[in-house]
């Protein structure tokens, strides 16, 4: 187990610490007063099929890595970024954002565009000749144990079905939110019908919060949400060079021969 996993049983109580009770809200109100809000890390999903997720570490140059994120989704949103250039690795903000998956801002003029209409967010606009030019991604905040201060995990494209197919399956139809639960989330090695390997998010269920820790968790959620159009995306949000190619509804072409056991989304 690498040195940022968390081991969770079904028998230990997940131990839940929010800015709140820590006293950090306040601390952060005097400390950054004039300097900005906090800095959130970013977790990174690797392209090219890679298992492990890469966490900031103490300075820039010392990242961390591991093989599973167990904690909280506290706020979950959509947002789009569309970047001119290909990726370069150097955490450039992209030429047009959306915080909210709807309304984009172009950076340099501060022009308005309606997502659902723009020509960039549809299918075959992408230098593949497949999927959009703009990236349609989502957005967790993720409480781990014993950490006031959340992660932030951008999922890729190919990732969203898995958080849509397990909120729906495992969190709603239990009568919970997210926020209610503890989740653990690893990576899978797939292919597409090109053969080119990416990693998928897989989102499994651990246990349920007891009825405090939910109280706290909310509370803590409804503060997310009021600094979601603070957090900006740059590159580091969409660190995938070789995006498979999807089709009109989003999901991947597959050859008609292929075999169901090996379709990605299965």
């Amino acid at each position: 187990m690498g040195k940022n996993e968390v081991a969770v049983t079904e028998d230990k109580k997940f131990n839940l610490v929010t800015m709140a009770e820590s006293g950090l809200s306040e601390a952060i109100a005097e400390e950054m007063d004039g300097l900005g809000s906090i800095p959130y890390d970013k977790v990174k999903i690797p392209s090219g099929g890679g298992l492990a997720f890469e966490i900031p570490g103490e300075t820039e140059d010392d990242p961390q890595t591991a093989t599973e994120l167990v904690g909280v989704i506290l706020f979950h949103h959509p947002l789009n970024g569309y970047w001119e250039e290909e990726f370069n690795g150097s955490n450039d903000k992209p030429n047009c954002s959306s915080l909210d998956g709807k309304t984009g801002v172009i950076s340099e003029t501060g022009e308005i565009r309606d997502c659902a209409n723009c020509e960039f967010n549809k299918f075959g606009t992408a230098k593949n000749g497949s999927g959009k030019a703009c990236k349609n991604m989502h957005r967790i905040y993720f409480l781990q144990e014993d950490n006031p201060v959340p992660l932030i995990v951008t999922l890729p494209p190919t990732s969203i079905k898995s958080l849509r197919d397990y909120i729906s399956k495992r969190i709603l139809l239990r009568g919970m939110r997210c926020y209610s639960a503890v989740t653990k989330i690893t990576l899978k090695k797939d292919k597409n019908a090109a053969g080119i390997a990416y990693s998928k998010a897989v989102f499994t269920f651990v246990k349920k919060l007891d009825a405090d820790q939910v109280s706290a968790a909310e509370g803590m959620a409804k503060e997310m949400k009021k600094i979601q159009t603070f957090v900006d995306i740059d590159d580091s949000d969409y660190d995938a060079p070789e995006e498979p190619k999807t089709d009109n509804d989003g999901f991947m072409a597959v050859p008609d021969n292929a075999i169901e056991e090996e379709l990605p989304f299965n």
